[in-house]
């Protein structure tokens, strides 16, 4: 188990970007470097956190956490849509299958919670949809609502769209869309059920799709910490009675305290101090171990350096 100490020591070797130009031509994501090699793409997953759509810091070990917990759940649910995945050399790397990407993130909510709780109390539809009067902040939905919102270039912010404006503008055809919609809601279903086994909700997460020699593929990440909203199920009930927000394992705790210090994705980017980049990677860690019931294996050192290293034995391996 990494101690408190442990965290400290790897603040001097959070990855905050790569440059390993004996892959391929490299795109920089909010969190993901990206490189392209013809038919597959490597992504390694950074330790940067991104709120607002901004990159706001860097938190030891938060990039193998989402990689790894982004395979989790690409295992469990292979069964329901294929995924991208070739291979995983490093617990921040995943070779994946070039796809071409659909335009657009579907966002899938149980919940009234973060930007919708936002928009519903400034009496705005979340997404075209126009829920019932009445709700709570942290409300179950009385069904899973899907919210789409486009896909920004880094430095800008996902902007809402309707299930009806993405078709009018054609961003997908609506057969695909229709498939987009049954594929979502069955990955939606399987991630509620198997929170439910670890004592957690999944609240609400986020998707992004290709298509592969004509089939429709799960991308990306599938219900990390940073794409996703977890709380803990036993609490949930008596802390809304109680006025308190539930217990969360995702990035919102991060969200919320910006927000408090009126960050909201434009003007300078606050300072985080030490221990509290500390106590985030704690977080992170230990909500890792909730939802997958597995210790996380990390150990102190140049994430950089690993990598490479590993990355070019596995190229070299393929010749």
């Amino acid at each position: 188990m990494l101690s408190d100490q442990d965290l400290r020591d790897q603040l001097a070797h959070v990855l905050r970007k790569t440059d390993f130009q004996f892959i391929g031509s490299k795109y920089e994501g909010k969190v993901r470097d990206c490189y392209d090699r013809g038919s597959e793409r490597v992504l390694i997953t950074t330790d940067r956190l991104s709120c607002f759509d901004v990159v706001v810091t860097c938190v030891p070990f938060k990039g193998q956490v989402l990689n790894e917990l982004a395979m989790y759940w690409f295992k469990l649910t292979s069964d329901l849509v294929p995924n991208h995945v070739v291979d995983v050399p490093d617990p921040n790397v995943m070779v994946v299958k070039n796809c071409e990407i659909l335009p657009v993130e579907v966002v899938l909510r149980g919940y009234l919670a973060g930007s919708a709780w936002r928009d519903y109390q400034a009496g705005k539809t979340v997404s075209g949809v126009r829920l019932p009067d009445g709700l709570k902040a942290y409300d179950k939905l009385p069904e899973v609502i899907i919210t789409p919102s486009t896909k920004a270039p880094k430095g800008s912010h996902d902007l809402p769209i309707s299930e009806a404006e993405l078709l009018a503008a054609g961003l997908v055809k609506q057969s695909l869309w229709q498939q987009v919609r049954e594929v979502a809601l069955a990955l939606f279903a399987r991630g509620q059920e198997q929170a439910e086994q670890q004592g957690l909700i999944l609240v609400d997460t986020k998707y992004e799709f290709g298509q592969l020699d004509g089939k429709l593929v799960l991308a990306d990440e599938i219900h990390t910490l940073d794409s996703s909203r977890y709380w803990v199920k036993a609490s949930y009930g008596e802390r809304l009675q109680d006025g308190q927000a539930p217990e969360m394992l995702d990035k919102e705790p991060m969200r919320q305290w910006l927000l408090d210090r009126g960050y909201k994705g434009d003007g300078p980017v606050l300072e985080f101090s030490a221990e509290h980049l500390v106590g985030i990677a704690r977080h992170y860690i230990d909500s890792f171990e909730r939802i997958s019931g597995r210790p996380l294996e990390a150990k102190v050192g140049a994430v950089s350096d690993r990598i490479e290293t590993k990355l070019m034995a596995y190229f070299d391996g393929r010749k």
